[in-house]
């Protein structure tokens, strides 16, 4: 079988090795525009031709990339061999993420990691090196969930049912262990630098924080942490999800970005301790430049027509809803879209939830914090009040509105190919669409017979 590139001897002995220690498989997985990972499977000794590039896929239609077209070229999975790592929940396959190419040639135009691999190289060229921390949420529930005229998700105990809120209960925490003890192992053992978990605001809803690192190894953690979680609570007879807001009464699960920069030696840009609030000045430009494209970076970051049931702002019982819904800033102001914590030189962009794809996502928000600073743009006075309230530009209301704030912002045709922008305007023009064609049970309620 013809490879990309020329097959590495070297790589004949690294799959000895890995199978030497039980690995049987290798995946290099490519990402699709919903964030899911896509890959051949081969066996371990055809290893050093999937490194050359053997594998080819026809990914059109395959996960909302595009719509299929059986007679375009094949794109090539070029592996990055510096992801390597032996699966721990399944130590017979050995796991890598790929970029997508049109043979070698040229990325692929709807290949979410070679979009952000564009934004760094940007930024490289300022001086700047993008890092990344992201705090993923997401709900853990019982198959009984799913049956039909079930009213809720079923968390694993009911000690997660507290009220107002299971939110950093312990007990909570404790009694999720046999999930939240097999996850964290599994993130440890992949290098994630796990630091903290917690039992989150809805019932049987966690947070996972680990490391930041650059921005492309972040995506590609994330990736990885997905796959994960749904993993590890299948060996647990648990369900997990990322749907952002699965019912109306529960919190909405957020994905909150904590970007920075750093210059080539590793000094942190955004700090400056004879700056106002000990922020940089490149720091507020960087946040201007987000806040400046906020309705457009939104279609990114709240990718699903159901990502506009979390950005509002109170809950089902009236209760604030801690998601943004304007397009503000504040230094530990939680309401605004973009806060600057006191501890840690990053800006924390919590209207990302976590439906977003996030190379995407961070490739966006990259963009648009670089032209910030390339522009010298002023954010304006920061907000200490409660933002929903304010008299101040909002975040888009549904995906409609988001999608066409991408699809008109100048600064979108510079982040992605023109072909990637067709084909998400129209992936997610017609996911608004038909979500809106739909006649619901409520709306049957409020007015067949009221009418």
């Amino acid at each position: 079988m013809d490879t990309v590139n020329q097959i590495d001897p070297d790589h004949a002995r690294l799959a000895r090795e890995l199978a030497g220690q039980g690995v049987k498989y290798a995946v290099a997985a490519w990402v699709d525009v919903l964030g899911r990972p896509k890959s051949k499977t081969v066996p371990i000794d055809h290893l050093p031709n999937l490194l050359a590039g053997s594998e080819r896929y026809t990914p059109r239609g395959m996960g909302g990339i595009g719509r299929m077209n059986p007679v375009e070229d094949e794109i090539a999975g070029l592996p990055d061999l510096s992801t390597l790592q032996v699966l721990p929940w399944d130590r017979r396959v050995a796991w890598m993420v790929a970029d997508m190419s049109f043979g070698g040639r040229e990325p692929y135009a709807l290949c979410p990691r070679s979009i952000l691999k564009r934004q760094i190289a940007a930024a490289a060229e300022m001086g700047y090196v993008c890092q990344l921390g992201v705090e993923p949420e997401f709900y853990v529930f019982k198959p009984e969930s799913l049956a039909t005229g079930s009213a809720g998700l079923v968390p694993i105990s009911l000690s997660e049912q507290i009220r107002p809120s299971p939110a950093y209960d312990v007990q909570s925490t404790l009694d999720s262990l046999p999930f939240l003890d097999r996850m964290c192992d599994y993130l440890t053992e992949l290098g994630f630098g796990v630091f903290s978990f917690d039992a989150e605001g809805g019932d049987g809803q966690y947070e996972f924080d680990f490391a930041h690192a650059p921005v492309l190894e972040s995506a590609d953690r994330i990736t990885l942490f997905r796959l994960a979680a749904r993993q590890a609570a299948r060996e647990c007879g648990l369900y997990a999800t990322f749907m952002p807001k699965p019912y109306s009464d529960l919190w909405g699960s957020g994905a909150h970005f904590n970007m920075s920069l750093e210059d080539r030696t590793g000094v942190n840009m955004f700090r400056d301790e004879t700056g106002r609030q000990g922020w940089s000045k490149e720091a507020y430009q960087f946040v201007a430049g987000v806040l400046h494209h906020a309705p457009a970076l939104t279609a990114l970051a709240n990718p699903t027509t159901n990502s506009y049931r979390r950005l509002v702002d109170r809950l089902a019982d009236g209760e604030i809803s801690w998601a943004p819904t304007k397009i503000s800033y504040g230094y530990n102001n939680r309401s605004c879209m973009i806060r600057l914590p006191a501890n840690r030189p990053a800006l924390e962009n919590r209207a990302v939830d976590s439906a977003a794809n996030t190379y995407l996502t961070a490739a966006f928000m990259l963009a648009a914090g670089l032209d910030g600073i390339r522009r010298g743009l002023d954010p304006g006075e920061p907000r200490d009040d409660l933002s929903y309230t304010g008299d101040i530009p909002r975040l888009p209301r549904t995906l409609l509105e988001a999608v066409e704030a991408f699809r008109t912002d100048p600064l979108t045709a510079e982040v992605f190919h023109e072909a990637f922008v067709r084909d998400y305007v129209e992936m997610k023009t017609g996911e608004w669409e038909r979500a809106h064609r739909d006649v619901t049970d409520a709306e049957r309620d409020a007015y067949l017979l009221n009418l």
